[in-house]
């Protein structure tokens, strides 16, 4: 699998997402309660480990005192998987991501972005201060720094009027987050229009991309869906999965097949 260029980090052309392990499932409340049971810690670590032996060298995972003591462990046996922390804040607190964003650093990320949700927010309500202003923290802390959207519109404001190393893009934009930030479990929608303005966007991108949801958070066909990634992915853009190995324990290792196949095979 070819390494790509994200601000001085290396990164894996397959990168490994973490809503699986906090029990983000998008599929309804029975999947959810499914993946918090099985991912347990060390089945969590598990999973970081079959990623590693099977060529991805990059996990984007969020910013909360669970992830953050898996990682610990994780590095502490062996690990080496690089980090790019999802900077989210807790519930309740918006301005919490101020402190996990340090906190992040600290612990050894080696790049952060904004949560997806709380970009689409500050963007609908024009409050483009907390956009910049977590740039500037990013930079201040010397780390590789980008922002998630679903809103296509969010990042055509973010690439024209600041200079990123990444840009993190959902293929699908579920939900309306200008009222709300964070998750919305219920009324979600998958069009694949909303694919199409994502796509043309990400063309546009001056720093590279992260397609993410790329399956519609497993709600669409996975062929067709890989297909749509090898002809839309640029140099240096990745792409990010979430796993599920209780489903099928070769999942990881199949999908890394399907993306040299897909995808590197095709822009090689």
């Amino acid at each position: 699998m070819r390494l790509r260029t994200i601000g001085t980090a290396q990164v894996s052309g397959l990168c490994i997402g973490g809503n699986p392990f906090s029990g983000f499932s998008h599929q309804g409340d029975e999947r959810t309660k499914e993946m918090l049971d099985y991912y347990t810690p060390e089945n969590i670590k598990a999973t970081l480990r079959m990623a590693e032996e099977n060529g991805i060298n990059t996990f984007f995972g969020r910013t909360d005192d669970h992830i953050f003591g898996i990682l610990r462990e994780y590095w502490d046996e062996g690990g080496t998987i690089q980090w790019f922390a999802q900077v989210s804040p807790s519930r309740g607190e918006p301005d919490s991501w101020r402190k996990w964003l340090p906190g992040a650093v600290e612990l050894g990320a080696t790049g952060v972005y904004l949560h997806g949700g709380v970009v689409d927010n500050n963007f609908a309500n024009g409050r483009f201060e907390v956009l910049r202003d977590f740039l500037q923290q990013a930079r201040d802390l010397g780390s590789i720094a980008g922002f998630a959207a679903h809103n296509p519109e969010a990042l055509t404001w973010i690439n024209e009027n600041m200079e990123v190393d990444f840009h993190m893009c959902s293929y699908y934009n579920p939900t309306d987050r200008s009222q709300h930030a964070g998750h919305i479990a219920t009324g979600e929608k998958w069009d694949d229009e909303d694919r199409a303005k994502m796509l043309a966007v990400i063309a546009t991108l001056k720093a590279p991309a992260v397609h993410y949801k790329v399956f519609a958070a497993g709600n669409k066909p996975i062929l067709p869906a890989f297909e749509v990634i090898g002809a839309n992915m640029r140099e240096n853009d990745v792409a990010l999965l979430g796993f599920f190995p209780k489903d099928d324990p070769e999942m990881i290792a199949k999908d890394v097949a399907l993306f040299d196949e897909h995808v590197d095979a095709v822009s090689a």
